[in-house]
C-alpha cells in the first residue's frame, strides 16, 4: 500500500533512469512551496550536473521538460509545472487522493507500515531508590516512553528497563540512619542469617527523610561518613540483614515510583537496578582478565578504550577502584552481560542526559572490546535540559531540585486556570473537570518536551505550554475533542460515514497530511527523534482545522453523499491523530 509520494517517486525515478541517469536523483519529495504544489522533483538539476561533468550540454529546464514529457499521462499525476531553473512541481489527481483516502480509512494503522522486527531494550528513567522523583527525571521518562511506544507501534519487540540506582553510598546512609533510629531491628543482628521480617520497617516518607538526614550529617562528620561507607561495603559483601533491608528499600521505592511514573503515563517492563547484576561482577572481572584486556593502574583495574587515531585520549574504563570497590562502569558492563544472557537484544538504547555521553562511550567501547556486542548495537540517546527562565536547569525558588509531583501540580493548576479562562467544562461534574485538567496538564508538559529536538535545551513555561493556540499539547487535544464532538452530532442526526470522495482543495490537503504519517514514523524511528512525530500530528491538526472551516460536514445544505464522505475523513483523521498522540503518551478527553 504505497503512499502517494512513493507512487510519484517511483514514476519520476523511472523517468530519469529511462533517460540514462541514476534512479536516485529522480526522487520526488514534499514541496518547499506547498502553495504551488504538494510535491516537487529536482532531478533535472542533478542530471544537468552529471552532464556538465561529462562535458556535455546541460540545460536543466530542457531536461525537466523531457521528464515532464515522460510523465505525461501518468494516472496519478494531474498537473506538472516547471519552475525556476528546473524544479518540477507535481499535483496528484483527485482520483489518486480519493483512492489513497479509502485505503487509509480501511487500514487499522491508518497508513503505518510494518517493519522487520528487532528485539530492543530501552534503558530510561534512572530513578534512585529511596529518593523522591524530581524534575531531572522528566525528560528521560517522557522521551524514553515515547520511543518505546514508537518502536512497538512499528512492530519491534521492545523492553523498557528503569535501571534503578540502588547500589551505592546512599544505601549505606539509609542503613546506618535507620540503625540509629531503631537499633533493635533484627536486620542489624550480625548473628541472624535468614528469616527476616516480610514487612518493611520503613515507608517512602521514612526513606525520603532518612537519606538526606544521613547525608547532611556525613558531610560534616568524617566518622559518620565512615560508618556509611562500612555499611555499604558490608551490604555489597552480602551481609544478610543488610541485603534484606535493601530488598525492602527497593520494594517500597518501586511502589512509589510506579505511582509517580504512572502519573506521567510511563510504564516499565523491568525494574532492575545495579544490585540485580552485582552477582555477575566477579565472573565478569575474571573473564575480562582472561581475555587480557585489563591492566592495573595505581592499584585500580582498568580497560583502556582510547583508539590510536584519537587526538585526545578517551579515559579508561574503571572496573575496580584501588580500594576494590566497583564503580558505575562496572555495573553498567555487568548490566550488558545480564541483558545479553536474558534478552539477547539486537539493539540497546540508553535515554540518558547528554552530560553522560563520555561515560557511555567508555562502556560501549569496553563491551565491544570484550566481544559481547557490536558497536552499532549500543546507542546513547542523549538529551538537553529543561531550564528555568534564567537559562539554567529548572529549580525551585529556594534553589532546590523541584519534585516531579510538584511540577505535575503546577501543570494541573496552569491547565485548570486556562480551562477556566476559556470557559471550558464549567458545567461539567467536578470529577470529569479535574480529569480534563489533568489530561491537559500532562499533554502540555509532554508535548512541550517532545516537540523539541532531543538534544536541545528548552525553557519551562507553563503559561505557554497550556495555550490552546499554536503548537501545543492542548491544541492537539482540542482538535481531537472537536472531531469527537462532530462524530457525536452526526450520530444524533443519523448521519453515517460513507465512501470518501476528494474534490475540494482542503479535502486534498487533509488526505496528503494523513498520507505523510508513515514517513513521519519512519523518520522519527530512524533518527530516534520524537519531535518529527510531533511535527506530523500538529500538521495533521492544522490540516483538519482548514478542512473543517472550508468544508461543512453536517450543514443542512451539504448533500448526503458529501456529508458521509467528509464524516469518513473526520473519522479517519481522529483515528490517526489518536494513534499519534498515544505514541507520544498523550490521552485526549472525550469532551472539553
Amino acid at each position: 500500500m504505497p503512499s502517494i509520494l512513493e507512487t510519484l517517486n517511483a514514476a519520476s525515478s523511472a523517468a530519469l533512469a529511462d533517460m540514462g541517469f541514476p534512479e536516485k536523483i529522480g526522487q520526488t519529495r514534499e514541496s518547499d512551496r506547498p502553495d504551488l504544489a504538494p510535491f516537487q522533483c529536482n532531478g533535472a538539476m542533478a542530471a544537468a550536473g552529471i552532464l556538465k561533468k561529462q562535458g556535455e550540454k546541460s540545460n536543466p529546464r530542457e531536461i525537466a521538460q523531457k521528464i515532464v514529457d515522460k510523465l505525461d499521462g501518468h494516472p496519478a499525476i494531474a498537473e506538472m509545472e516547471i519552475a525556476g531553473p528546473g524544479f518540477i512541481n507535481i499535483r496528484p489527481t483527485d482520483e489518486t487522493l480519493t483512492a489513497r483516502a479509502i485505503e487509509l480509512q480501511n487500514d487499522k494503522k491508518v497508513g503505518a507500515s510494518q517493519v522487520k522486527a528487532q528485539t530492543i531494550v530501552i534503558d530510561y528513567g534512572g530513578a534512585n531508590v529511596a529518593k523522591p522523583m524530581h524534575v531531572g527525571h522528566l525528560r528521560s521518562a517522557v522521551i524514553g516512553e515515547c520511543l518505546k511506544r514508537l518502536l512497538r507501534f512499528q512492530g519491534h519487540n521492545v523492553i523498557g528497563d528503569v535501571h534503578l540506582g540502588d547500589w551505592g553510598l546512599q544505601m549505606g546512609h539509609l542503613i546506618t540512619e535507620l540503625k540509629d533510629e531503631q537499633p533493635d531491628l533484627t536486620f542489624f543482628d550480625e548473628s541472624k542469617l535468614e528469616d527476616f521480617p516480610d514487612i518493611s520497617p520503613v515507608n517512602m516518607d521514612d526513606l525520603a527523610r532518612l537519606y538526606p538526614a544521613a547525608s547532611h550529617k556525613a558531610k560534616s562528620d568524617p566518622e559518620r561518613m565512615e560508618r556509611s561507607r562500612l555499611a555499604t561495603a558490608e551490604l555489597q559483601a552480602g551481609r544478610p540483614g543488610y541485603r534484606a533491608l535493601l530488598d525492602h528499600f527497593i520494594a517500597v521505592s518501586i511502589a512509589a515510583l510506579k505511582e509517580g511514573y504512572g502519573a506521567l503515563g510511563v510504564e516499565f517492563d523491568l525494574w532492575k537496578g545495579e544490585a540485580a547484576v552485582d552477582p555477575l561482577i566477579p565472573g565478569m572481572i575474571e573473564e575480562l582478565k582472561a581475555q587480557g584486556i585489563t591492566e592495573e593502574d595505581d592499584g585500580a583495574l582498568i580497560i583502556r578504550v582510547a583508539t590510536e587515531d584519537e587526538k585526545k585520549d578517551t579515559p579508561p574504563v574503571m572496573l575496580l577502584a584501588s580500594s576494590g570497590a566497583v564503580l558505575y562502569h562496572t555495573t553498567d558492563l555487568a548490566t550488558l552481560i545480564d541483558r545479553k544472557a536474558e534478552i539477547n537484544p539486537d539493539l540497546i538504547l540508553y535515554v540518558v542526559d547528554q552530560r553522560q555521553a563520555l561515560h557511555f562511550e567508555q562502556v560501549f567501547r569496553a563491551a565491544v572490546k570484550a566481544g559481547w556486542y557490536k558497536r552499532e548495537q549500543l546507542n546513547h540517546l542523549g538529551f538537553g535540559t529543561m531550564n528555568g527562565k534564567d537559562g539554567k536547569p529548572f529549580k525551585t525558588r529556594e534553589g532546590g531540585v523541584l519534585r516531579l509531583e510538584d511540577l505535575m501540580s503546577m501543570m494541573r493548576a496552569a491547565a485548570d486556570k486556562r480551562l477556566s479562562e476559556a470557559g471550558i467544562g464549567a458545567d461539567f461534574p467536578e470529577e470529569e473537570r479535574a480529569d480534563i485538567a489533568n489530561k491537559v496538564g500532562v499533554a502540555a508538559l509532554k508535548f512541550a518536551d517532545l516537540q523539541n529536538q532531543r538534544i536541545t535545551n528548552y525553557i519551562f513555561d507553563p503559561e505557554r505550554f497550556t495555550a490552546f493556540e499554536g503548537k501545543t499539547g492542548p491544541y492537539l487535544l482540542y482538535a481531537a475533542v472537536r472531531i469527537k464532538s462532530i462524530l457525536r452530532k452526526a450520530k444524533d442526526q443519523g448521519v453515517a460515514a460513507g465512501k470518501i470522495t476528494v474534490t475540494e482543495p482542503s479535502e486534498a490537503g487533509l488526505v496528503l497530511a494523513l498520507d505523510s504519517f508513515d514517513r513521519a514514523l519512519k523518520s522519527a524511528t530512524e533518527k530516534f527523534a520524537p519531535h518529527l512525530l510531533c511535527d506530523h500530528v500538529f500538521r495533521l491538526a492544522q490540516a483538519f482545522s482548514r478542512f473543517y472551516t472550508d468544508c461543512p460536514i453536517l450543514a443542512g445544505e451539504t448533500p448526503d453523499a458529501i456529508k458521509a464522505s467528509r464524516l469518513a475523513l473526520a473519522q479517519t483523521t481522529l483515528r490517526q491523530l489518536e494513534l499519534g498522540l498515544d505514541i507520544l503518551g498523550i490521552e485526549a478527553p472525550e469532551r472539553m
